[in-house]
């Protein structure tokens, strides 16, 4: 059973930095394209980033430059190394299998083919 389980959220002040991690279990993740995607109350699913099975990476326009995606398939894990966070970066964070990693590179795009994400973790960004 395909299973993913996001941490690492937490409440951070404007301009500080978090990492989340993306662990799984029951497969392998080295074989396939993971995206993060954020969600707060009231907006759209808004994709964030994706990092393919060949370790290409893919960031929306907004995250450029603040955060970046890695994978380590020894832990099996993807992370989200986010930096200079903004109150605007406040949502709950999922990650899931992709099929199409490129399409998260540029404006807002909505991830209508991920899978298999989690429970989420929450980043609050304020003072």
């Amino acid at each position: 059973q395909v299973q993913l389980e996001e941490s690492g959220g937490g409440l951070v002040q404007p301009g500080g930095s978090l990492r989340l991690s993306c662990a799984a279990s029951g497969f392998s993740l080295d074989s396939y394209n993971i995206g993060w995607f954020r969600q707060a109350p009231g907006k759209e699913r808004e994709g964030v980033s994706c990092i393919s099975a060949d370790g290409s990476t893919y960031y929306a326009d907004d995250v450029k430059g603040r955060f970046t995606i890695s994978r380590d398939n020894a832990k099996n894990t993807v992370s989200l190394q986010m930096n200079s966070l903004q109150p605007e970066d406040t949502a709950a964070y999922y990650c899931g299998t992709e099929r199409i990693c490129r399409y998260y590179d540029g404006a807002f795009y909505y991830p209508g083919t991920i899978n298999s994400w989690g429970q989420g973790t929450q980043v609050t960004v304020s003072l």
